[in-house]
């Protein structure tokens, strides 16, 4: 594949990226009321994700397509930032923490496609006593909050924040790419690792929302900047 190929199919999954995220929160946030369903408790959301199984299940598919994309677009990036040369420092260190957050991202999704909808299959049987729906409200709580915690917290915020940091030093070393673009890149980073404070119970309201719409934004105008030039441009921004 020559340069000219590569950029543009790293611009249609970095374009893809960007906009499936919005079909993502219409399709979940019509099933269940996402992202504001993940604070709910058992009792609520385990009937509402049987009820609404195929919302759910084609939401959280779709999800888990999107955070393993995260994977593929750190490594495409950082290439195309080196542009042929070696990768530097910030480039090699931003693909780890790129696989990192896709790793963990996963992870945190996966509960919602096989664990919680047979925790709802149980807990609204009919033959399921009291005790046993106490018994699946304490699992539920404890997956929520472990894979909650790896996937959100970690996996979309602080290492989310780590590879776009890195990431974007790289770009503002090599001047890939417009100055402001790191720039961009620096202040999204900043808003998103703001939500390894809800580790310790600190509530940061819409920074983490307001963040990661503009981590779409970010893979939109990335994607427009690949699209509409030329390799042989890249390094002259």
């Amino acid at each position: 594949m020559n340069n000219q190929s590569f950029y543009r199919w790293t611009a249609a999954v970095l374009i893809f990226e960007g906009v499936i995220f919005f079909v993502i929160l219409a399709i979940l946030g019509i099933a269940i009321n996402w992202p504001a369903s993940l604070d709910e408790p058992a009792s609520v959301n385990l009937p509402l994700i049987l009820e609404q199984a195929n919302g759910v299940r084609n939401g959280y598919m779709l999800y888990l397509i999107y955070s393993v994309l995260v994977l593929p677009i750190a490594v495409m990036v950082a290439y195309i930032t080196a542009n042929g040369k070696r990768l530097n420092v910030a480039l090699q260190v931003s693909i780890g923490f790129g696989i990192a957050s896709a790793v963990l991202r996963v992870l945190g999704i996966i509960r919602w496609l096989i664990p919680m909808p047979a925790l709802a299959v149980a807990y609204t049987d009919d033959a399921t006593s009291e005790s046993t729906r106490e018994s699946i409200t304490i699992v539920y709580d404890m997956l929520n909050n472990y894979a909650g915690t790896v996937g959100e917290v970690l996996g979309v915020g602080f290492f989310a924040a780590l590879w776009l940091a890195t990431l974007s030093l790289g770009i503002w070393q090599t001047r890939a790419f417009p100055r402001w673009f790191a720039f961009y890149g620096y202040l999204t980073a900043a808003g998103l690792s703001l939500g390894i404070l809800e580790i310790w119970s600190v509530d940061v309201g819409l920074i983490i929302p307001v963040t990661v719409t503009m981590l779409q934004i970010w893979f939109l105008i990335l994607g427009g900047l690949l699209l509409f030039r030329s390799p042989s441009t890249i390094n002259s921004a």
